[in-house]
């Protein structure tokens, strides 16, 4: 079979002047390219480099490929980014990996997938979103005082940008604990991210994840469980944690979870999963307070770099090789599509 490989590579050179250090932080790397290649080429098939946005359209009209392995984020700001691939694919007839243009536009967009998720019946935190006005904020941070108690909110809180994946914009100074950071942290995240701010409440708890492959239904990898080696009060799995893992976080799979309480957290995974239409595969994450599972995001394009990403570090915990894994994905896709 000739695997087109669809990725959105991190860039050369320095930051733009202003922009956020986690600018590219969801754009992979020429490793993860090789390391999905390599595995590909043992299996027998022939592996083109397609990238993103006009190169990817390009390469596809030219000489389209009988699959494309997507995982591409796409650039900017827009929540649709990550579907700009498979709706190529799909106006070219060309079979693909991975869920479809609609549920990438929703499951990137943090306020909608919660919505949908708490219709499915998951437990989800309460929360708010706060859209930017136009132009730059100017204003003395006052409106924002009544905005926690309107909503139902009480501090702590922890606020996000809605439309991002690695953690990106999710830093230790995201927890608000007190009443005075409230409109600044959320000004601060509307100008580095330029687009709306979830906030919701704080839960206090176990966080987990949760690594899914396959279709009708998809099938557990397990739950890994991320545990603070220093104190766990006001633990937040943030940037800085994750690229300081070795340091700050011990990862365990099979999570350290009571077995009634591993099963709701698979089962709200597998309602999600199912409930949002994401096909072959995907990572979903939850916190989990007083044994109730809070769904907080699921991420159908679940990084794939061996040596850094959660789902790798799930798979290995749970005895699978890296080439196992990806060839999941891959037979996953192919049954889908009844591909030879």
């Amino acid at each position: 079979m000739r695997i087109g490989i669809a990725c959105t590579l991190k860039p050369p050179g320095p930051l733009p002047v202003g922009a956020p250090d986690d600018l590219h932080e969801e754009f992979d790397s020429p490793v993860t390219v090789q390391a999905i290649a390599d595995v590909f080429r043992a299996l027998g098939h022939t592996v083109t480099e397609l990238g993103d946005g006009r190169p990817f359209i390009e390469a596809v009209l030219k000489d389209p490929p009988d699959l494309v392995f997507n995982f591409a984020e796409g650039a900017g700001v827009s929540r649709s980014r990550e579907s700009r691939v498979p709706a190529v694919c799909e106006m070219l007839g060309v079979p693909y990996t991975g869920s479809d243009p609609t549920t990438l536009g929703v499951a990137l967009d943090k306020d909608m997938t919660r919505r949908l998720a708490e219709s499915l019946g998951v437990t989800v935190p309460k929360g708010i979103t706060l859209a930017p006005p136009p132009g730059e904020y100017d204003g003395d941070y006052a409106e924002f005082a009544p905005v926690l108690e309107e909503a139902g909110l009480s501090l702590p809180v922890i606020a996000k940008p809605t439309c991002e994946g690695s953690s990106k914009g999710i830093r230790n100074r995201c927890l608000i604990k007190f009443a005075a950071d409230f409109g600044p942290t959320v000004v601060e995240l509307w100008k580095a991210y330029r687009q709306p701010v979830l906030v919701e409440e704080y839960i206090a708890g176990d966080e987990v994840t949760v690594g899914l492959v396959g279709n009708d239904p998809p099938q557990s990898l397990g739950i890994m469980q991320m545990i603070p080696k220093q104190s766990a009060a006001d633990f937040v799995y943030s940037l800085e944690v994750k690229r300081n893992w070795h340091d700050a976080v011990e990862y365990v799979a099979p999570a350290r979870l009571p077995p009634d309480v591993a099963r709701a957290v698979e089962a709200d995974a597998m309602t999600v999963f199912v409930g949002l239409g994401l096909r072959d595969v995907a990572r979903a994450d939850f916190r989990v307070r007083d044994g109730v599972p809070y769904f907080l995001e699921i991420n159908p394009l679940p990084g794939l770099n061996p040596e850094s990403s959660d789902l790798c570090y799930l798979a290995y915990r749970m005895g699978l090789t890296y080439p196992q894994l990806i060839g999941m994905i891959l037979d996953a896709a192919v049954a889908r599509g009844g591909l030879r």
